[in-house]
């Protein structure tokens, strides 16, 4: 599925926006935890739920780790992202900054399933969420600043807290090796 048209300079300048607020450079890290803490959105880790429900975190932490990812938990206006922290940090990263990016975009929530207990998914607001997550975690500044300096691709995912997948994408969708080769000294 194709983004709205414009939908990704929009996101990019949320993402700058968003920098600015926490005070950050446009190629400086940003701690989703730390924005989830700004925009008053209390993250929980899957394993802090064991108490209260030991099945479902046994389930989704022990037996198969890929069917959970992260939700937002909606009571009235207010919002809780869960977050399943048997994953890599990285991608704990980005899965919480995915479900921020749905409130940053003030996506509304629906019901999780439908009738049938299958699972209600709109595929429109979930690719927003997924570009915009990444635009957070790493700016189109900062993947321009990475592909011009050459920085390897596990070094960068390491230095911004993101999975190399991750790095990889917006490497990639950003643009930035095309661009940092158009600029680079000596070429005409």
């Amino acid at each position: 599925m194709a983004l709205r048209r414009g939908f990704k300079s929009e996101a990019n300048e949320i993402a700058r926006e968003v920098r600015m607020e926490l005070g950050l450079g446009l190629t400086a890290r940003l701690d989703p935890w730390q924005l989830a803490h700004r925009l008053d959105i209390p993250v929980l880790a899957l394993s802090d739920l064991g108490e209260h429900a030991p099945g479902a975190v046994h389930h989704f932490q022990q037996v198969d780790a890929s069917e959970f990812s992260a939700v937002t938990v909606f009571r009235g206006s207010r919002r809780v992202v869960v977050h399943n922290d048997a994953h890599s940090r990285g991608r704990q990263a980005s899965d919480v900054g995915h479900e921020l990016a749905h409130g940053l975009l003030l996506h509304e929530p629906s019901p999780p399933l439908d009738h049938d207990r299958s699972r209600l998914w709109n595929p429109e607001m979930e690719e927003e969420a997924d570009w915009l997550a990444g635009a957070i975690l790493v700016s189109d500044e900062a993947a321009f600043s990475i592909a011009a300096r050459r920085v390897p691709v596990d070094l960068a995912a390491e230095h911004y807290g993101v999975s190399e997948p991750m790095m990889r994408f917006r490497l990639n969708v950003t643009g930035a090796y095309k661009r940092a080769a158009r600029r680079a000294p000596g070429r005409r």
